[in-house]
């Protein structure tokens, strides 16, 4: 679940409404993830407290071409707020966006900052930028594929136990480039009618695909009672579908 907010200073009343989904999220048997911008360690402790289990906030890009991309919050505000959701004993997710003009080096940065933190996130997320017509990136080139798949293959060789999703942008690419994302170390997905503001892969055409070439879901990691670490595409269709009417 996400909010298009800079951080959440002065939304007492948000942050209630956003913890009690989170509470119904987690009454379904579901986990929780949300993404609201910066936030402290005190509202990293109330989200907490309704029983979230994973905060997305991503370091973008490299700190050397951060500036040139993002204004709104400096790079070490962003890893502050990590910082809060690691202490708070929430998971983190965060990645990284690819093709804001930025250089192959800048890759290598990204993933540097990434895995010198003092605790590997439980989620990577590589976003390949969907360029949006009237916005400053919007007439930006396409990233070359081959930058998508050393960055997925770089991260999993130094974040050996992170899960490396496949986010934005996905949808623009092939059945087989996507299967090479996986070969070279991505092992999850975000599906369903949406990315944000941008389309996604449906899921059915997902559950086909991933049929086709034998992957199975993983269940979710907190659900102790589970003997095998694959899950049902029929449990997981209702939980997306629950997630997104909650959300």
């Amino acid at each position: 679940m996400g909010a298009a907010w800079r951080d959440m200073r002065g939304r007492k009343t948000n942050l209630k409404n956003v913890k009690e989904m989170v509470k119904g999220v987690r009454a379904l048997g579901m986990e929780a993830c949300v993404t609201l911008g910066m936030i402290d360690a005190e509202q990293a402790k109330e989200l907490k407290g309704a029983g979230l289990t994973a905060y997305n906030h991503n370091v973008d890009t490299s700190r050397e071409h951060y500036p040139n991309v993002i204004t709104t919050r400096t790079y070490d505000e962003r890893l502050a707020t990590i910082e809060n959701v690691r202490d708070a004993g929430i998971n983190v997710c965060s990645g990284g966006i690819l093709g804001l003009g930025e250089e192959a080096k800048d890759h290598v940065g990204l993933i540097f900052t990434v895995a010198t933190m003092p605790s590997h996130p439980e989620s990577f997320p590589v976003n390949a930028l969907v360029p949006i017509k009237g916005t400053p990136l919007g007439d930006s080139e396409p990233i070359p594929f081959d930058a998508i798949v050393r960055t997925i293959a770089t991260a999993r060789l130094v974040l050996p136990k992170t899960i490396i999703r496949l986010a934005a942008g996905r949808i623009t690419m092939s059945e087989e480039k996507q299967m090479l994302c996986f070969m070279s170390g991505a092992n999850a997905i975000f599906t369903g009618e949406k990315m944000l503001t941008t389309d996604c892969n449906d899921w059915d055409e997902d559950k086909e695909m991933f049929n086709r070439w034998g992957l199975q879901p993983m269940a979710a990691k907190e659900d102790e009672s589970e003997t095998s670490k694959q899950g049902s595409w029929e449990s997981l269709k209702s939980e997306a579908s629950a997630t997104r009417t909650m959300a």
